[in-house]
């Protein structure tokens, strides 16, 4: 009998054991794990599930939406790039900034301090990828401009997440067009319009921002004479060319000596829109950021609606 239950333990043992390494060997195969991603940089090894990301490549909220908060980031306010956006903030957490994401150079020891398994940059960013590839895996992504959507998709293509990316998207969509359609219904066709009022200049969102929620998401009227945007770069206007323009509701992003500047200015005070009480003024941070990815995006068409809606 004995000898039975000293076999019976010895079993039993034996059998913890084997499971304990079973369970860990699986673990760390898990940990360990790679695929092979393609990227304008050609095919790319990195983790199957990395834990600590480092985006300097301006996808912070892309990755946040799909469930992945980067360990450190460039995704700062354009106003104030050594700082987070405020609407953005408290989704960030923890998260370190290395730099501002428009710029071509980063914080590399701050990246290195970082310890990350995985580094997204973009293509503005190429003269430091091979120092950023002896630190950890680098994706380096195309410069998108003003393709948010395929920027997304892309971006949740690295881990598997397009469908969840589109969902998202989906419901985005539907939402914007709610809201637009709430708008017309209160307000009638009107057009709006979105500038940057900038030291006597004004530079008109028109595919980019605002702008592009406005007409692109939400399907609401242009001014029939508002300029084109070519490429990333915004259309230029006096406040002459403004006047000129004549939507029937501006949306001006101004700082405060900018807003200052046009309440002296008596031919901002002749303009229809103005002269109607037609004008949605914003800060100029974090709003002018803030329209261009998308939990900003998303957020501003509840800040539309509750501006523009004729009470």
């Amino acid at each position: 009998m004995k000898k039975f239950l000293a076999l019976v333990i010895l079993l039993l043992f034996s059998t913890i054991i084997f499971i304990g390494c079973a369970k860990e060997s699986k673990e760390t195969n898990a940990k360990d794990s790679k695929k092979v991603v393609s990227t304008i940089k050609g095919d790319v090894e990195i983790p199957s599930n990395p834990k600590r990301i480092v985006d300097i490549s301006g996808s912070s909220e892309e990755l946040i939406i799909l469930g992945h908060t980067p360990v450190a980031t460039a995704n700062t306010d354009p106003y104030k790039p050594t700082e987070f956006a405020s609407y953005i903030k408290d989704k960030l957490g923890n998260s370190k900034i290395v730099g501002f994401y428009m710029s071509d150079t980063m914080n590399i020891e701050a990246i290195l301090q970082a310890d990350p398994d995985l580094i997204i940059m973009s293509q503005r960013q190429e003269k430091i990828y091979d120092q950023l590839k002896e630190i950890a895996p680098v994706v380096m992504i195309k410069d998108y401009a003003n393709d948010w959507r395929t920027k997304m998709l892309d971006i949740a293509k690295l881990f598997n997440q397009e469908s969840y990316a589109q969902k998202w998207l989906d419901e985005y969509d539907k939402k914007a067009q709610t809201i637009a359609k709430e708008i017309v219904e209160k307000n009638g066709k009107q057009t709006y319009l979105t500038v940057l009022a900038s030291a006597g200049q004004f530079y008109i969102f028109s595919d980019a921002g605002i702008g592009a929620i406005l007409y692109n998401d939400m399907k609401l009227d242009k001014p029939a004479k508002m300029p084109a945007q070519e490429g990333i770069s915004l259309p230029v206007v006096t406040l002459e060319g403004l006047s000129q323009i004549d939507a029937d509701h501006l949306i001006v992003i101004a700082t405060e000596e900018d807003k200052k500047n046009l309440e002296n200015s008596s031919v901002w005070k002749n303009i229809r829109a103005v002269k109607e009480g037609n004008v949605t003024m914003l800060e100029s941070t974090p709003y002018f950021g803030q329209g261009y990815s998308p939990i900003g995006r998303e957020l501003l068409l509840d800040l539309i609606k509750e501006k523009i809606i004729k009470k």
